[in-house]
């Protein structure tokens, strides 16, 4: 994972897929996370290689995160007991959705100006 923002602030997602997003004008190949202390870009490949380590540099920035939305590609997969306990011990709301939905709802949450993060997993075809 890295710990260098890629961008050094959160900004609206303005596309997906291919196996990657665009966003402040920048392409990026892989997944991402979005975090109030930048989008970062996210080492993993696919829904089930996520285990709860994956999250730590959410755990490090939870006193501006209120919840984070998981995008798990392609359809709605459910995280295992794992990770949904990681989260409940850092006391930080998690949802989980297609990877879609969760750039459609950080968009709208990040405009409201909401404490939210996004970890999105890359997909090919929107």
């Amino acid at each position: 994972m890295a710990d260098t923002a890629k961008y050094p602030v959160q900004a609206p997602i303005s596309d997906y897929g291919n196996g990657g997003f665009r966003f402040a004008g920048i392409s990026h190949q892989g997944s991402l996370l979005l975090l109030p202390g930048g989008i970062y870009a996210w080492k993993v490949a696919g829904f089930s290689q996520l285990k709860s380590s994956d999250f730590q540099l959410v755990f490090d920035q939870i006193e501006k995160i209120d919840f984070l939305l998981l995008g798990c590609g392609s359809h709605l997969l459910n995280p295992d007991t794992d990770i949904r306990q990681a989260f409940d011990a850092h006391d930080i709301g998690l949802e989980f959705m297609s990877t879609g939905a969760a750039v459609r709802t950080y968009n709208i949450l990040l405009a409201e100006k909401r404490n939210i993060a996004a970890a999105v997993i890359a997909v090919e075809n929107p």
